[in-house]
């Protein structure tokens, strides 16, 4: 089959742990005949410098034509003084609302190698960590009235949540159809015991859930959850929440799962059509030394073949082949423990295209170093 991918590096190390995306999905082509047809394009802080603007129409109309779109990631401390409408996550969440992209899909699981990457004590996560934040992506804070204002106080800012029952109905129907396919639990994240716009998501979930009777639903106040997060991680199945607070708690997941570079996320619309991306930022500051952890990148590849291509097969084979690397003790230096293998970015990604072809060369040094088989650097 011959897909069409649009292909987004971004910025800081989005071009690093892109590339290596690509050469994985190419060898899932090699391994079951498929032809993945990769088109650049530009976005944030990248498509400034380039074109003046975070989403050229360029950009918008490359991803309308493809099957499915991968990026890197935006952002860095470059364009921090930007006015807000031309910073690189303007681009970011202007392409999502152009796309019609509402629900942000993070897994997040703790892989038996790395148990002890967790920061979390032993027995809270023996029972294993396996769950998905649905993540309201086009509402809320993020896209509410804004703006400044002058008082007697000085200068003044604000910021609005703001949500519609339809804009919550449709994330709502969105994490019961998910947890159908996993445990059947929905916990539901608000602060509705002080915000309105809580008020208003806690009704319409209720009344959401009643078209979902062989799902369980519960509600937590946000500070409760990232509480119960870090004290039982195991009992969480699907989490349901508004756009910031979706935000904050999947970054708080990434440390309980061992590293941000782990995490896979994808953006859906109400069709199979999606943007997939790694949750962590563009780390401007490890830009270029070939240290960045491509695995969430390489992930949210999976995800793609899996949501958007139909190839499930596919998906679980890219899964396993991480999975396999990371039993090999094969780590970036965000994962490195003493005894293991540290690596750089297209090593690790290396193993991992080797063990999707079945073809695991021996390890290269019994020191724990492995050089980059590109650049021929070691990265302990």
């Amino acid at each position: 089959m011959r897909f069409k991918i649009a292909v987004i590096p971004g910025d800081g190390i989005g071009p690093e742990i892109i590339e290596q995306a690509e050469l994985v999905l190419e060898a899932a082509g090699r391994k079951f005949g498929h032809e993945f047809v990769q088109k650049r394009a530009l976005l944030g802080g990248a498509a400034f410098d380039a074109t003046g603007t975070p989403l050229p129409p360029e950009t918008i109309a490359a991803c309308r034509e493809s099957d499915a779109v991968l990026l890197g990631a935006v952002g860095g401390e470059k364009w921090d003084t930007l006015p807000a409408p031309l910073r690189p996550e303007a681009g970011l969440l202007g392409l999502r609302k152009a796309l019609g992209l509402y629900a942000n899909i993070r897994p997040a699981v703790l892989h038996p190698a790395l148990a002890d990457a967790s920061p979390l004590r032993a027995e809270a996560v023996s029972g294993g960590v396996d769950f998905v934040v649905v993540r309201e992506l086009t509402g809320g804070i993020y896209f509410g009235p804004r703006g400044r204002s002058r008082s007697p106080e000085g200068e003044e800012a604000f910021d609005t949540e703001r949500y519609s029952e339809r804009e919550i109905v449709r994330i709502a129907r969105t994490a019961f159809a998910l947890a159908r396919k996993r445990r059947r639990k929905v916990t539901s994240v608000d602060k509705a015991n002080v915000l309105e716009s809580s008020r208003l998501w806690r009704e319409v979930v209720v009344r959401t859930a009643g078209d979902f009777p062989d799902v369980e639903i519960d509600h937590l106040y946000v500070d409760n959850a990232a509480m119960q997060f870090i004290r039982d991680p195991g009992r969480f199945d699907v989490i349901l929440t508004t756009n910031m607070f979706g935000d904050i708690l999947s970054d708080e997941a990434s440390q309980i799962t061992g590293s941000i570079g782990l995490l896979p996320s994808a953006s859906l619309g109400d069709a199979s059509f999606g943007l997939y991306e790694p949750i962590h930022g563009s780390a401007p500051d490890i830009a270029g030394r070939g240290t960045a952890n491509p695995l969430g990148t390489i992930l949210s590849a999976a995800m793609m073949l899996r949501l958007s291509l139909g190839l499930e097969e596919e998906a679980a084979s890219v899964e396993k082949a991480v999975s396999d690397t990371l039993f090999d003790g094969w780590r970036t230096p965000d994962l490195h423990r003493p005894g293991m293998f540290k690596v750089g970015t297209r090593a690790l990604a290396a193993r991992v295209i080797a063990h999707l072809a079945g073809r695991v060369p021996a390890p290269a040094s019994p020191s724990g170093e492995v050089s980059d088989e590109k650049s021929g650097k070691s990265v302990s």
